[in-house]
């Protein structure tokens, strides 16, 4: 018979987390490291008992929003590779839903995270309970199945020994490259303190092997085959090259077949900036070197990138009526994407092999000195933006250079994700050391910044993590701050301070609209319109009041000394830095589709529709 042991639901899901390991190329690692979240009466008493018990291994990390810990948690499994991560939990309602967005990020950038929010009664005798929302339509819907658009894989234990199969199902998804991403499981409160004999096997050792999948030797021939026929290729890296470890194999093909190749913000930094055949950023944020190559490309390699539409400018950016697509992808659903070849395999395996391919023995590509010609003039650009020069205050593309060129240390790990901030870095940032670029821009979810490089600190304590933020982003979320004071984990925090949502204000007036709604400003008597006096905040002095340092940069030389000042701090420490509006770089032959109003009283409005009708015209369809 069996052996057992009676626990409570809460309990069994943390001796089971506690228990899962992965294996990467024969190199074993925990994989579930801890939980962030929050208590609340949806949580505290079944899985918060849980937590607190002395049975329990798996440390507990207090966050201060819900979101926040997602974003903490994600933060931390993407500098493990993945091959690390953390659970959340929250109580019902509010708690549960403020992860729905942190779930969706997750998921748009294939980060494992384990949610687990509380729910309501599976019983339902004292329903409503407190926060419940009532479906009269349909009683078993409750607000936790607002995961279900943003889950990998959602379930709801109803019953203590539904747990067993569901948790398995959990880890199958989690661990699995191709599947990866935010992964539900509700959590009735009533049944996370109901007990049941579980099996003791169910506790055992359980190891995950995270295995390369192989490509065949028909794949390697059409790959091949492909390669062979274009006389101007081009790789676009993605994340997957960073997540499969290929930046080795990535600079060996290109070295080898005399390949360039473009970043996408997942994929920038595995390989250094000066290295012969990067152009840095492509698409609509993408550097002039990678965008004028790509527009004369005849065969697109994608390695490990989902196209999306930053990176290929909303499929506009191959001009080359001859070009065809061929893509190096773990997941399928990405690999048949823009009518590609589907290469469905790991891309270091991949690239390892097809240098050793006897059809491309003699093969080189026929870009001859462009590629040097092209990295020349742009990084030319980059120099000119690295010294801009602006009366009276700072660049945003300046400073990003003396952070860049200068005043952070060289392994330092670089985190943002929206605003105008990322745009910059996707095409200027040079990384000196591999894997210190941190962005997430899949989802571009603002208030990421901060909360992930707790999670980053977390996972790399011995190293400098600096998170560059939007005024407007550091607004929306930075409660992780006073997490990483009570964790003693420093970050140091540069806001760029802009007075407004600066990004969105250039999006707006680029289509003819008239200036509205974006910039912060007091609201005019008289018109009644946000255009009044700008509004001034002391980030510093907010930083200060959740016990951080708080410095301020309105000059080079104060910026050098406040960096220094931060660099020999031991808390976490926030540079308020006063930028000036439009002082981002520029579009560089890139494109963007954005639905722009037909019918407007407004002439500019109609000449931007009519403009874009022009750009459709030379787009893909599919």
């Amino acid at each position: 018979m069996n052996k057992t042991i009676r626990l409570t639901m809460a309990q069994a899901l943390l001796r089971f987390l506690d228990n899962q390991y992965v294996s990467v190329d024969g190199v074993e690692h925990k994989f579930v490291r801890g939980v962030f979240g929050i208590f609340g009466h949806g949580c505290v008493v079944g899985i918060g008992e849980a937590l607190a018990s002395e049975e329990n291994a798996l440390p507990f990390y207090q966050a201060k929003n819900e979101q926040g810990a997602v974003h903490a948690a994600i933060g931390f499994a993407k500098e493990h590779n993945r091959h690390a991560m953390m659970a959340v939990t929250s109580s019902i309602g509010p708690g549960a839903m403020n992860m729905v967005t942190g779930a969706a990020t997750a998921t748009a950038n294939h980060i494992p995270v384990l949610l687990l929010p509380g729910d309501v009664f599976a019983c339902r005798q004292p329903d409503p309970v407190l926060q419940q929302v009532e479906i009269p339509h349909d009683y078993t819907n409750t607000a936790n199945d607002a995961f279900r658009a943003v889950s990998r894989l959602w379930d709801r234990i109803n019953r203590p020994e539904q747990l067993m199969s569901a948790m398995i199902n959990a880890m199958r998804v989690l661990a699995d490259p191709a599947e990866t991403g935010a992964v539900t499981i509700a959590l009735p409160q009533d049944v996370q303190g109901e007990a049941y004999e579980y099996p003791v096997e169910f506790f055992k050792k359980r190891v995950h092997y995270i295995e390369r999948r192989i490509p065949t030797v028909g794949q390697l021939d059409r790959l091949a085959k492909l390669i062979k026929t274009g006389k101007k290729p081009l790789v676009i890296a993605g994340g997957g090259i960073r997540y499969s470890a290929a930046g080795a194999a990535l600079a060996t093909f290109c070295e080898t077949f005399h390949i360039p190749f473009g970043e996408t913000q997942a994929g920038k930094g595995t390989i250094v900036w000066d290295h012969p055949y990067n152009l840095s950023g492509i698409g609509t944020t993408g550097s002039l070197a990678a965008n004028r190559l790509a527009k004369e490309a005849d065969l697109i390699i994608g390695a490990g990138t989902r196209f999306g539409d930053f990176t290929t400018c909303s499929k506009w950016l191959f001009q080359n009526p001859q070009a065809s697509f061929v893509s190096i992808n773990v997941a399928s659903f990405d690999g048949y994407k823009l009518n590609a070849e589907p290469i469905i395999a790991d891309a270091k395996l991949t690239l390892e092999a097809i240098v050793r391919h006897p059809e491309l023995r003699s093969y080189r590509s026929e870009w001859g000195n462009r590629i040097r010609e092209e990295k020349a003039v742009w990084d030319r650009e980059v120099e000119r933006l690295y010294h801009e020069e602006l009366e009276g205050t700072l660049s945003q593309a300046r400073v990003l250079g003396e952070l860049n060129d200068r005043l952070l240390p060289p392994d330092a790990i670089v985190l943002s994700a929206s605003g105008s901030i990322p745009s910059d870095m996707q095409r200027v940032w040079r990384t000196r050391v591999p894997g210190t670029y941190h962005m997430e821009y899949a989802f571009s979810t603002m208030g990421y910044e901060i909360a992930a490089a707790l999670g980053a600190k977390i996972a790399h304590p011995e190293r400098e993590v600096v998170a560059l933020v939007g005024d407007g982003a550091y607004t929306m979320l930075h409660t992780e701050l006073l997490t990483s004071i009570q964790e003693g984990k420093k970050i140091i925090v540069v806001v760029f301070d802009n007075a407004g949502f600066h990004c969105i204000d250039n999006l707006q007036t680029s289509q003819g609209i008239v200036r509205y709604g974006n910039e912060w400003r007091k609201r005019e008597e008289q018109s009644g319109r946000l255009s009044g006096q700008s509004l001034v905040v002391d980030y510093a002095l907010n930083a200060q009041s959740w016990g951080a340092v708080g410095l301020r940069a309105t000059t080079i030389e104060g910026l050098a000394e406040a960096v220094q000042q931060a660099l020999k701090e031991e808390v976490s420490t926030v540079i308020h830095c006063l930028v000036a509006p439009k002082s981002m770089t520029g579009n560089y032959e890139g494109w963007w589709r954005v639905g722009t109003a037909e019918v407007s009283s407004r002439k500019e409005v109609v000449e931007a529709w009519e403009a874009l009708q022009v750009e459709l015209d030379k787009v893909r369809q599919f």
